[in-house]
């Protein structure tokens, strides 16, 4: 089994900001010296869903020494629900995109 790297909080946001911008897996693994692209969809998942809280959370058993969500104040929990309906919207907004372009094209 190999070490575990602990990256920075700086590091991870800046990883998903890229990976909003459509920047490639490799691209970003390169540009932040980050060894694993699983940790970078990990990363991805985890703000998607709104777990903000658990980029601050140390290496390995994330709940035993961070907060979970039950232990957010109403206001984080309500933030982070807030960006996850916000990201679902502007994914829906690109699907519809998409499938107007393929509509045009192939129909």
């Amino acid at each position: 089994m190999g070490n575990r790297v602990a990256y920075p909080i700086h590091i991870k946001e800046l990883a998903i900001q890229m990976k909003q911008e459509n920047i490639p897996v490799r691209k970003i693994m390169e540009e932040l010296g980050i060894k694993n692209k699983t940790q970078i969809e990990t990363w991805w998942r985890w703000y998607r869903k709104g777990e903000n809280h658990r980029l601050l959370q140390p290496v390995g058993k994330q709940y035993s020494y961070g907060k979970s969500p039950e232990d957010q104040s109403n206001e984080q929990q309500l933030k982070n629900e807030n960006k996850f309906l916000k990201t679902q919207i502007d994914v829906l907004k690109k699907y519809k995109e998409l499938e107007r372009m393929w509509n045009q094209k192939y129909l």
